[in-house]
């Protein structure tokens, strides 16, 4: 089962990234989040090739 990855803004003006239910990270402005949330979906592809 795949959970979606997502970056929401904060009332504070950053941003956290989720992976399903789970804050994998957060107080990032928006370049960081979108390039960690472009990280785990390119770990995740690898991964997917690799066991593929």
């Amino acid at each position: 089962m795949s959970e979606h990855i997502r970056v929401k803004p904060t009332q504070d003006g950053t941003y956290t990234v989720y992976r399903g239910p789970l804050a994998l990270v957060s107080g990032l402005t928006r370049l960081q989040a979108e390039r960690y949330e472009a990280s785990i979906a390119r770990q995740r592809a690898a991964s997917t090739v690799v066991a593929g």
